[in-house]
């Protein structure tokens, strides 16, 4: 059983003992610490937080936790029951919220959840704002509401639609040309909020929709994360239903994974490289994407003209990068696509209308639009160090012996050589070395990795 309090916010197993894991004294607490936040934030009469969850078993009980806290504490609340990760950060905008909570454990097992933290711009807290949260945990010093100053709740059941709306109105998402196009699609929601977001968006583009684990039971059929180890089933569908393509998400909808049309994965770093490649054919700027992720957004980014930035590994510091050099699309290599035409905030909604666009606009099949970018493969380890060792010296010291390589260092060590990559980047939660290499085999990628286990190895011995 496992609790886990960071700067993003705070997640763990359901039961067990308080503090070691998400009990609901727990979510109270952090609930609590998250209202005191909002009300150092801005002096105002009335507040406002946007509140939603996935569709995990546990996920009504840790709601009515957080949201009966924040009342609580004089706090107004907006209930959107079973939601989106990406609708909640919409809607904390359009009801002009002070903030909001996102309660979903994204693609851990069903015994997990969590709650992720919103700003005003429904944006995720950056470091300095959830190491304020933890001090308010710690203190434990909280100033309740008196009996007539109880935050309302009020339930809103409209925003996945109103989401799915601000979708369509996006300029770059060709409506016609994708109903056109008569695609037939088959979806795999894991049973969670998926189910109830991602069919609506596709029948509106007037797509044949094949449901495949559309209830939001919060009952997953299989490993909530959409790698093709765990969408088996979703790629013999797509044949069997002689499909165009297979979308799968995972519980809270902001990663998007694809299937081709011979139910081969088009691989989920590929799914923000094709939808940047569509984007940039139209409008030209920078790209962003983390510096675990795939090299080819740097190659189909190049292509277009347009320069390339890499940002440390997060979702917050991915939206930060694409502020500060004016990105037109960005995101994450675990499919999660951020357009700033839209929101912030990675959305497979956003995802898949800008990828049926692209795929309409080029009448090809997904399998020969694929075979258009540059094929790079994987290699993703880790090393257990003792407690006592000196991570960061240890870093340093690759960095030392690789000084002459295209080397970064704003969060670990990647070292870029001429054919591949490797980024070296230490882990906040235990004492590990997270090791990911990138190649143009999936050997040559493996490879990379275990020379890079020995060498970390004999300088932590």
């Amino acid at each position: 059983m496992t609790l886990i309090k960071s700067i993003s916010g705070i997640r763990g197993t359901i039961g067990g003992k308080v503090g070691e894991n998400l009990t609901p004294l727990d979510v109270v607490k952090f609930s609590a610490a998250y209202g005191k936040w909002i009300k150092t934030q801005r002096r105002k009469d009335n507040y406002k937080v946007v509140v939603g969850r996935d569709a995990r078993i546990s996920g009504k009980m840790v709601q009515s936790l957080v949201m009966q806290t924040l009342s609580g504490m004089g706090i107004h609340v907006v209930d959107l029951e079973l939601s989106t990760t990406p609708t909640v950060e919409v809607a904390v905008t359009m009801e002009h919220a002070d903030g909001g909570i996102i309660l979903t454990a994204s693609h851990n097992p069903k015994q997990w959840n969590a709650l992720k933290l919103l700003n005003k711009d429904g944006e995720f807290l950056n470091a300095e704002e959830g190491e304020q949260i933890l001090k308010f945990v710690e203190e434990e010093d909280f100033d309740f509401a008196e009996v007539n100053d109880l935050g309302k709740i009020s339930f809103h059941n409209a925003y996945i639609d109103l989401h799915i709306e601000e979708v369509l109105k996006l300029n770059l998402v060709e409506v016609d040309r994708i109903k056109n196009s008569k695609f037939k699609v088959v979806v795999d929601a894991v049973n969670s909020s998926g189910g109830i977001s991602i069919p609506p968006l596709l029948e509106m583009l007037g797509v044949e929709v094949v449901k495949l684990y559309c209830e939001p039971t919060g009952e997953f059929p299989h490993n909530p994360e959409p790698l093709a180890k765990n969408l088996q089933d979703l790629s013999k569908l797509v044949k069997e239903e002689h499909a165009d393509l297979g979308i799968a998400v995972d519980p809270d909808v902001d990663r998007l994974a694809l299937v081709d049309e011979k139910g081969e994965m088009f691989g989920e770093e590929y799914t923000l490289v094709s939808v940047a490649d569509y984007v940039l054919s139209r409008k030209k700027g920078a790209t962003v994407s983390n510096l675990s992720s795939s090299r080819a957004l740097r190659d189909v980014t190049e292509k277009h003209g347009c320069e390339y930035f890499a940002s440390a590994v997060g979702e917050v510091n991915v939206v930060a990068k694409m502020k500060e050099v004016k990105a037109v699309i960005g995101g994450e290599g675990n499919g999660g696509v951020i357009y700033p035409e839209s929101h912030y905030g990675r959305d497979s909604l956003v995802g898949v209308a800008l990828f049926l666009s692209l795929l309409a606009e080029r009448e090809i099949k997904v399998s020969e639009l694929r075979q258009t970018y540059t094929s790079y493969f994987m290699a993703k380890e880790k090393i257990e160090l003792t407690p006592d060792l000196d991570v960061d010296k240890v870093l340093e010291a690759i960095a030392k012996t690789y000084q002459t390589e295209d080397i970064t260092t704003i969060d670990g060590v990647k070292i870029d050589f001429k054919e591949n990559w490797v980024h070296l980047r230490k882990s906040n939660t235990e004492p590990i070395i997270r090791i990911y290499t990138e190649a143009k085999s999936q050997d040559e990628a493996d490879n990379l990795a275990k020379r890079f286990i020995f060498e970390l190895r004999e300088l932590s011995s």
